[in-house]
């Protein structure tokens, strides 16, 4: 049985560690908040934007465009956003896991990585870094993501890339962050889109079957829309997966504050034990020497 001293030093060794996971908490949920609205904020935009596109995609069938087609080269570029810290439970992993557990070859991707995490986990399991930036994921804007999305749609035009994937966390609500990937280039039709009611399908089906003219043309038009679609996505993503972290950390940081709490209730119980038979062995010793004189 360990020593009263031992006990004690361990009790107040996780006392100090429970002040610093309260204080993480507390901050955590302030983030949390401010990260809530904001992406609570972009989202209409967002989803706006990708039912814009799909509606034109399922209007346009047969259209050729260098965004609705796979490239010749069979390297796949995909978006790893994670975070800077860890202490955020499985919210690093969870994206890490996307990666190296899916259906994507090692061999053929071309990583790029925002947030440390992502891009150090990454290497050490041997994926070509492409390109990294850790900053964004502080503060994140609308310019980086528009940076972001020229170079891609670069390197996919002058056919070095072929597919472009984004993995990030979504965030549905404060205790439920949902890591996807999905892919940005080619763009594809979605067929997730919002059930309508039965007197409304037809009625949809109809608007889609009637043929839609661009002007000037339809490979402007993409030329325009696509990259605007793209950079919106990056955001969004970015905008999500800070509301996610922080979620994230502030529910690791309650759970380890409870933990240590439990523990120190344990260790209090043990120290009082311990105290007891020190006080029972020292009267049983004073009766033992009385009783000796005697």
């Amino acid at each position: 049985m360990a020593s009263m001293r031992d006990i004690k030093r361990r009790k107040g060794s996780i006392q100090s560690t429970q002040q610093i996971t309260k204080a993480m908490k507390l901050v955590s949920t302030v983030k949390l908040q401010r990260a809530k609205q904001r992406a609570e904020r972009s989202k209409t935009y967002f989803n706006c934007m990708y039912e814009t596109v799909n509606s034109v995609l399922k209007r346009a069938n047969g259209m050729q465009h260098r965004y609705l087609q796979s490239g010749d080269s069979t390297k796949k570029a995909v978006i790893v956003i994670t975070s800077n810290r860890g202490l955020a439970g499985g919210y690093n992993s969870n994206i890490v896991k996307l990666i190296t557990r899916g259906d994507l070859k090692k061999e053929d991707l071309e990583i790029y990585s925002i947030g440390k995490k992502g891009k150090d986990t990454l290497s050490r399991y041997g994926y070509h870094i492409a390109w990294e930036n850790s900053e964004i994921i502080e503060e994140p804007a609308y310019v980086d993501a528009m940076q972001l999305s020229k170079k891609l749609l670069e390197e996919f035009a002058a056919g070095n890339i072929g597919e472009i994937y984004l993995a990030y966390t979504n965030f549905k609500n404060t205790v439920v962050h949902e890591p996807k990937l999905i892919k940005l280039l080619p763009v594809e039709a979605g067929s997730d889109e919002p059930a309508e009611s039965m007197e409304n399908g037809t009625q949809e089906e109809k608007k889609l079957s009637i043929p839609m003219n661009f002007e000037p043309n339809d490979e402007e038009a993409l030329d325009l829309l696509i990259p605007k679609y793209i950079t919106s996505l990056i955001y969004g993503a970015l905008v999500e997966a800070v509301a996610s972290e922080n979620g994230a950390r502030m529910q690791a940081m309650d759970s380890a504050t409870s933990n240590a709490e439990e523990m120190i209730s344990n260790l209090t119980l043990q120290y009082n034990r311990a105290r007891q038979g020190s006080i029972t062995q020292e009267l049983t010793e004073i009766i033992a020497g009385a009783e000796a004189i005697s």
